[in-house]
């Protein structure tokens, strides 16, 4: 039960609040509804785990012990099709006013008095009918940002980087789901 395969291709970006550490993450079914989809992406995405350590050592290379310090994750994407109440996802600062009669959604970002603390659930779901399924889980928000380029010759993609938080009382930052085939070796 440890067929290794390869991943080829990109997949799907959902996101949701999160209200905190203790709160059991919902089933994949609930967070993969076409109302979580953050945007359909561009460019994939991409999970990133850094861990730091400590190395105390003595002066002649003799004796060493070495413990891991910090860990930071980040899961970065590029979200291609997206409005304003994306950006409110995307930005602690950002406030969205709908006005229906008009046809119209005001979104207004900055002010640090403005910022709603929220944290979300972003999932990335890689399908693959011949080897299975994967799933990448973290809860965060955006910290990196978010750069609008409107070019006359391509589309307006925002890349956003989202940096994880402990999701539960362990300290995880990544929860890696894969399917196995039980019946493959």
């Amino acid at each position: 039960m440890n067929k290794k395969s390869i991943v080829l291709g990109s997949g799907d970006l959902y996101c949701m609040e999160f209200t905190g550490v203790g709160e059991a993450l919902p089933e994949n079914t609930a967070i993969e509804t076409e109302e979580n989809r953050l945007g359909h992406i561009k460019g994939g995405a991409e999970i990133e785990y850094a861990p730091s350590f400590y190395e105390a050592k003595d002066d002649m290379g003799k004796v060493s012990k070495v413990i891991i310090t910090e860990e930071e994750a980040t899961l970065k994407s590029g979200i291609m099709t997206w409005c304003g109440t994306t950006l409110q996802k995307l930005c602690q600062t950002a406030r969205v006013k709908e006005e229906p009669d008009k046809k119209k959604r005001i979104v207004k970002i900055g002010g640090i008095g403005n910022a709603d603390g929220k944290k979300y659930i972003l999932h990335f779901v890689h399908k693959d009918p011949a080897d299975g399924d994967v799933r990448v889980t973290i809860v965060g928000n955006n910290q990196a940002g978010f750069t609008i380029a409107f070019a006359k010759d391509s589309e307006t993609v925002i890349d956003a980087e989202f940096k994880a938080q402990p999701m539960d009382k362990e300290g995880t930052l990544i929860l890696y789901e894969e399917d196995m085939d039980a019946a493959a070796e």
